[in-house]
């Protein structure tokens, strides 16, 4: 135990002391929160350059109603009324008089100069727009442009063209507006928690609102830190293995360990590294959740299974990467195995949105229990509003807990043959069988 805990010193060491992880610890939240930053700087920065518009309106009865509007939100909207400064461009919309027996051509010509930056966009409207027939196709709102999908002007005519609809739907059936007013009133279904206990108090909190920090971002950046810590601390450990080993280094250490503890010592290493490089991230998270009013959405009771899930995912993880890098006679072998390792690790960030809609589904659930994939989506469904059987976390660590001393011990015994193999090339084949035979 002594010899491995020297070990674990050495590489505790060597990881922290090195300026690459202390770069790596202040650059990694701003990687994540970066793009966070500087939304929100140039969240007020907008494009104010003059949008030049066409309509083709089939219906004949919505463009000039949207020229209208376009008039006076150009007149009321777009400057500060306390500066004066325009602070949102101008829609200059311009009806155009389409060829209906060539359509094609005319939505060409348009694109073309859209294309040429002479027009911004086009909307074409159907003829049966206000009272839509059996042909769909006729009472569709067409929106062409280069960026359709995130333009704000395409967002901007929704509400003028559905309010024009329906003041001629009312016109039509000779009802005056303004009894018909609430008709239209939209009312928002909110999403609220549950009511609760206050545990300090004892007191009956009312419900609150449920946004998407708690929906979506804290699961995220839970998993994501998982993530993290693997690729720092469990994954570099396949060619930290093989280049010791190609550098004889390897020969030397185990003249004093035994392969096992040569294995544990890395492994246990990254684990300290990874607990180091977790803890400085928690611990600042809380501190700047709190300092921004938002430390509600902590999830602390997530904190220590966090911990422990990280702990044995490192064994597991590292453990399969040491031994594989054990195997490994150059930078070529390890390439080739580097991605299929590290699948295990890759593919619960593909279903986390499944994960996270539907916590206690059936999908959700079965993978969860499923060893390899438990610490990751097991964290993302605690994290979620959703209560999740307390049973469901106990079993997925006793199965994580199994697996990981299967993965451990399979490992080691890959390890012990292969550190001081050379010229024995890495296949899938005989890692099973070293594995087995020892």
């Amino acid at each position: 135990m002594r010899k491995i805990f020297v070990l674990v010193k050495r590489e505790y060491r060597t990881a922290v002391r090195t300026k690459s992880f202390i770069i790596g610890l202040l650059l990694a939240p701003l990687f994540m929160g970066g793009s966070l930053i500087v939304f929100a700087l140039m969240e007020d920065r907008v494009d104010t350059t003059d949008k030049e518009l066409a309509v083709i309106d089939h219906s004949g009865v919505i463009a000039d109603h949207l020229v209208k509007v376009a008039k006076e939100r150009n007149k009321n909207e777009i400057f500060d009324q306390e500066t004066g400064n325009k602070i949102r461009p101008a829609y200059n919309v311009t009806i155009v008089e389409a060829d209906t027996a060539d359509m094609l051509a005319t939505r060409m010509e348009l694109s073309e100069k859209v294309r040429k930056k002479e027009l911004h966009a086009f909307l074409e409207i159907g003829p049966e727009i206000i009272h839509p027939g059996n042909d769909p196709q006729k009472a569709r709102i067409k929106y062409y442009g280069e960026n359709s999908m995130m333009d704000d002007v395409r967002s901007w005519m929704s509400w003028p063209i559905n309010n024009r609809i329906r003041q001629i739907r009312v016109e039509e059936l000779n009802v005056e507006e303004e009894a018909v007013q609430d008709l239209f009133h939209w009312v928002d279904v909110e999403g609220l928690g549950l009511v609760k206990v206050d545990r300090n108090t004892g007191a009956v909190q009312d419900a609150r609102q449920i946004g998407v920090g708690e929906t979506i971002i804290i699961p995220y950046i839970i998993v994501f830190l998982m993530f993290m810590m693997l690729m720092m601390s469990a994954i570099p450990l396949l060619t930290a293995v093989m280049e010791e080993k190609m550098n004889k280094i390897a020969e030397v250490l185990l003249g004093s360990v035994t392969p096992f503890q040569f294995m544990m010592g890395k492994v246990l290493g990254g684990i300290a590294v990874s607990l180091t490089a977790s803890s400085v991230y928690i611990v600042a998270g809380i501190i700047t959740a709190t300092q921004l009013d938002v430390g509600h959405l902590i999830p602390y009771h997530v904190l220590p299974w966090f911990f422990a899930y990280l702990i044995l995912n490192i064994i597991m993880v590292g453990s399969g990467m040491a031994a594989m890098g054990s195997a490994c006679n150059d930078n070529k072998d390890a390439q080739s195995l580097q991605f299929p390792a590290m699948l295990p690790v890759i593919l619960p960030l593909f279903v986390m949105m499944p994960v996270i809609k539907e916590p206690l589904g059936s999908f959700a659930t079965g993978l969860s229990l499923f060893p390899p994939f438990t610490p990751m989506l097991m964290l993302i469904r605690q994290s979620t509003p959703v209560s999740i059987p307390m049973w469901q976390p106990i079993v997925g660590l006793i199965g994580v807990a199994i697996f990981t001393a299967l993965t451990l011990w399979a490992g080691g015994r890959i390890f012990r043959t292969c550190i001081l193999m050379q010229g024995q090339k890495p296949k899938v084949g005989n890692l099973i069988k070293y594995a087995i035979r020892g």
